[in-house]
Parts: C-alpha cells; structure tokens; sequence
C-alpha cells in the first residue's frame, strides 16, 4: 500500500509541478550553471546504495590548491531560495518513481556515515529512506545528529499509513513558513563523525 501511495503520488506531483521543474532548471542553467542536477551516492534500504537527484545549489568555486570552497562561499542566492522552499527536493520525486526513495522516511545520508552508526542508529536503513521524515518536521537541520536519529528510529517503530499523511501535511507547513533549514550559523548540517556512545564502545 505504501509503495501503490508513493508512486501515485510521485507522479501526480510530476505531472502537476513540471512547469516549476522547468523554470527551476532553466534558472539553475543561466545564474550558476551546468550540470543543472546535483547526484550523489546515498545508501537506500538495507544501506543499499542509490544515486539521488536534487537541483544544484552551489557552484563549483575551488581555491588556489584545487580544494572546494567552504558550502557557506559556494551556496548561492538562487540556492539560498531554492532550498528555503525545498524546490532543490523536487527532481526526488523521481527517485520514488524508481523506487529508491518512499515519500515519507528517514532521509538519505552520506555513504561514509554508515560505519559511523551505532547499532541503534543504523536502525534507520531498515525502512526505504523519504523526501521528508519525521525528524524533518521536528526540527530538521535546526537539531542535533542524536536527536535526528533517535526521531528516525521512532519512525521506524511507529510508521503507519496515517503517520505518513500527517508527517507530509506538517511538511507542507514546515515548508511554507521556510523553518528550520540549516544548523545556526550554518550553510547546511555539519558533518557526522560519530557518536560520543559509539566512540566510548569502540
């Protein structure tokens, strides 16, 4: 039932928003550049991995040694916007067509996360990741990594059809009100380096 919801709604939103995926690109095409999708490895259910599709949002800008630039310098005003009302998710919606993502679940990580896990955090993977999660609309980025887990293996425990509909309509207020975006004094999260639990029991 969950994947029939997924897909029905993933191409309903397609059919119905491909007027702003369009504009979107073609912006994304004109202020920052190609490519206009940004991909990435991330581990799907059971930690399998997929490539995701998100519109980029930073440039390409690198100092005199080659490196990339901190996300805050590279993130652009166009990004900023876009990710203010999550437009730069969109192209994800794909992703549930393929059936890499569900629309409701824990949200898609780093590869180089996975062994960083404690047991109980690596909970997360035994569901199909989603666009939004329960700890999307609880908080997002404004929290911590521990408290993001411990509300995904909440999910894990709880989900149900219901969940899943009241966790998008809380989404769909979170992204009106643009809530929650980023880390204080932050571009985007910071990186994961384990738990202090993990790095107590070796």
């Amino acid at each position: 039932m969950k994947r029939l919801f997924d897909l029905s709604v993933a191409l309903i939103l397609l059919l119905l928003l491909w007027p702003v995926l369009l504009v979107t690109a073609l912006l994304i095409r004109t202020r920052i550049g190609s490519p206009v999708l940004f991909t990435q490895m991330r581990p799907g259910l059971h930690g399998k991995p997929f490539y995701i599709y998100k519109f980029r949002t930073m440039t390409d800008q690198r100092d005199a040694a080659g490196n990339l630039l901190p996300d805050e310098v590279r993130l652009t005003t166009l990004g900023k916007m876009l990710r203010k009302f999550s437009l730069d998710e969109l192209p994800q919606l794909f992703n549930v067509v393929k059936g890499d993502l569900s629309l409701v679940g824990p949200r898609p990580l780093l590869m180089q996360y996975l062994d960083r896990y404690t047991p109980e955090q690596a909970r997360r993977h035994e569901v199909r990741p989603g666009i939004t999660g329960w700890a999307q609309v609880n908080g997002r980025n404004a929290i911590t990594w521990e408290e993001k887990f411990a509300l995904d293996v909440w999910y894990v425990d709880h989900q149900s059809f219901w969940l899943d509909i009241k966790i998008l309509v809380m989404t769909v207020l979170k992204v009106v009100g643009a809530k929650d975006i980023s880390q204080s004094g932050q571009a985007t999260m910071t990186e994961f380096m384990g738990s202090e639990e993990r790095s107590i029991n070796g």
